[in-house]
């Protein structure tokens, strides 16, 4: 799973990405404007959990891949128009996480001439919107003339769509805003529509707006909210400095600011579940370890997460949620309370279940 950081120049962007990925780009990488990926570990404390019950030789996260999306320069924007490689770089992502700024800099002047958040959104939506229409109308004059002359049924459905698609963007609503049959979805994905994509905005705020942060963030959801945008925030430079310490002291320095937990600990965790996905526990002496599934697979197909021979010959999971297994202390206590169980092929796997899958 990937997930793309867009935005304006001087955005805070890239020190998002270096932040979130531990990484250090010099200024020699920065001015080569190549794209940047990196994989993220996703915190979970229930795999920290386990860890401590089972002791085990190995503990393993889940991970995202992020990408520092490259194509915006200074110049290139015009309100209007952004270039022919930044759209292609986007669309290549899952998902986008896109860095608003809201703090102010003269060393870094806006290249809108202000700052204003809800201006920002608005335009990376537009031209998200209008990329996709253009590619639609093309596309629907070429399927009228197909089905003309073909008559296919798959055809015929993905004009229905196309169509439908058409008047949702000349609403100015992204298509992420409707609901759709996967059937459907799995016709058109080929076509990689931007607004399609989950999003995540991400103000990038100054030091001295702590007191403001939640009131800021519910403004731009309230306005943007029945756009499917999630809003979060961070704030770049304290997330800067705690990256660049070992834990201990990002720890203090998190006590010191009267900090609970990391912004970017829960701005990872939103880009997690934006994309859609859980994370199911294995667990033992030789691993404990989280893997990513997307949410309402089944029992089987959450096997094949593992390994493909555990789908093709897979008999039966045993299943005990994470919170039971806390409360109870041991697998064996849990069973004696009811709450292990043997589940089929058809179960829908919960996040936070820990399964042991049985197989011929």
């Amino acid at each position: 799973m990937q997930i793309g950081l867009v935005g304006l120049p001087f955005s805070g962007k890239t020190t998002l990405f270096q932040t979130m990925t531990r990484t250090h780009l010099d200024e020699a990488t920065l001015a080569r404007q190549q794209t940047n990926v990196a994989m993220v570990k996703i915190p979970d404390a229930r795999v920290d959990k386990l860890a401590e019950f089972f002791n085990p030789k190995k503990t393993v996260y889940t991970s995202i891949e992020f990408v520092d999306v490259v194509g915006l320069k200074k110049g290139d924007h015009s309100s209007t128009q952004f270039t022919g490689a930044f759209l292609g770089s986007v669309k290549t992502n899952d998902a986008l996480m896109h860095v608003v700024r809201a703090f102010d800099d003269p060393l870094y002047p806006h290249p809108e001439g202000s700052i204003d958040p809800s201006r920002d959104v608005a335009i990376l939506e537009t031209e998200f919107l209008l990329s996709d229409l253009a590619m639609i109308e093309n596309r629907i004059e070429k399927l009228r003339k197909q089905v003309q002359k073909q008559q296919d049924d798959k055809l015929k459905r993905e004009l229905v769509i196309l169509e439908q698609f058409q008047q949702t963007l000349e609403a100015e609503k992204p298509l992420r805003t409707l609901e759709m049959d996967p059937r459907d979805t799995a016709l058109i994905k080929g076509y990689q529509f931007l607004t399609l994509k989950p999003v995540l905005v991400v103000l990038n705020l100054e030091d001295g707006a702590m007191a403001d942060r939640d009131r800021l963030v519910a403004e731009l959801q309230e306005q943007y909210g029945e756009n499917g945008i999630a809003v979060d925030a961070f704030f770049g430079k304290i997330e800067m400095e705690l990256a660049q310490m070992e834990d201990e002291d990002a720890a203090e320095f998190m006590k010191d600011y009267g900090i609970e937990e990391s912004a970017l600990t829960r701005i990872i965790r939103a880009a997690y579940e934006m994309l859609g996905l859980i994370s199911f526990l294995t667990f033992g002496e030789d691993e404990c370890r989280a893997w990513t599934i997307r949410r309402n697979l089944h029992a089987h197909e959450a096997a094949g997460a593992i390994h493909t021979d555990l789908m093709n010959r897979f008999i039966r999971a045993e299943v005990v949620h994470f919170e039971d297994f806390v409360t109870h202390g041991s697998i064996q206590a849990c069973k004696d309370a009811g709450q292990w169980r043997l589940e089929g092929k058809e179960y829908i796997v919960q996040d936070g279940d820990m399964l042991t899958i049985r197989h011929g």
